[in-house]
């Protein structure tokens, strides 16, 4: 099989890296245009397009997988080029609105649309990460995707349905690593980090402290900026519901803030000493 990825990060090159030895050909196309995107690319095998329109010519897949606030721009450069048996797959962490609005070009350009949500780490199950399908398509196509590798479910058969869950789901879970990080910078700062920590622990010990700590400071800084992106998105989910929508851009502003801190801040060792040095970053 043809397939095109439009945005060649993280999630594409991982789902590249497991789609490759299946022997399907790949081209891509990312707006960022660096030699380490190149190599990215090159390294892999995979056709480096110089256009949007270059990388889908021939496709069976277009797979969309760039940041939320270009999902739209994303589709609307390859719809002029879209042919009739094309599958746009939108797996852009985006509001469900975004995804029905995607859905209603890309339809009307004559392709199919699938919107996935894809709803763990993409490190290392790559396309084998579980899945959810959404569209007017997705009963239709799930075969489709189950057979080449995927794993997962289809929801239902309207846009943003897929979406929906996860931009839900990851208000609680990007929400609650924002607020361990707070609250651990907080107590730090605060003279009471044993304290709080202990006192978590024995109020919650299911989260494995202090083990969960460290993992959410490396998950916020490591991906604070792309998680705030996602964020934003899922402000905007819950606004349209007529919902809370500024819980989710407080947990967006925090997850942007320590995204801000470069991934070598990082500190090992000692958890307190690690936290008191990030909140020396945050406050300076």
């Amino acid at each position: 099989m043809n397939i095109a990825f439009i945005g060649f990060g993280e999630a594409g090159r991982a789902f590249a890296d497991t789609l490759l030895p299946a022997g399907h050909s790949i081209a891509a196309y990312d707006l960022i245009d660096s030699a380490e995107m190149k190599e990215a690319m090159t390294a892999r095998g995979i056709r480096a397009a110089a256009s949007p329109a270059e990388a889908i010519e021939g496709a069976r897949w277009v797979i969309a997988a760039v940041t939320a606030d270009q999902s739209l721009n994303a589709a609307r450069s390859v719809l002029p080029h879209l042919v009739q048996g094309q599958v746009y797959i939108d797996i852009n962490s985006v509001s469900p609105n975004r995804k029905r609005t995607t859905a209603a070009e890309v339809e009307e350009a004559g392709a199919r649309y699938i919107d996935m949500a894809v709803m763990a780490p993409v490190h290392p199950r790559g396309h084998a990460t579980p899945v959810l399908l959404a569209g007017h398509e997705a009963s239709t196509l799930g075969p489709e995707f189950f057979e080449a590798g995927f794993k997962g479910e289809v929801v239902e058969d309207a846009p943003g349905a897929a979406t929906a869950i996860k931009m839900v789901r990851s208000l609680f879970v990007k929400g609650l690593e924002a607020i361990t990080v707070e609250a651990m910078l907080a107590a730090k700062a605060s003279g009471c980090f044993e304290r709080v920590l202990t006192s978590l622990s024995g109020s919650f010990p299911g989260l494995d402290w202090p083990n969960n700590v460290s993992y959410n400071f490396e998950r916020t800084l490591r991906h604070g900026k792309r998680r705030a992106a996602e964020m934003e998105e899922s402000a905007a989910t819950l606004t349209d519901l007529g919902l809370n929508g500024a819980l989710a851009a407080e947990v967006a502003r925090v997850q942007s803030l320590m995204g801000t801190l470069s991934a070598d801040d990082i500190p090992e060792g000692d958890l307190e000493a690690a936290v008191g040095e990030i909140a020396a970053l945050r406050r300076g």
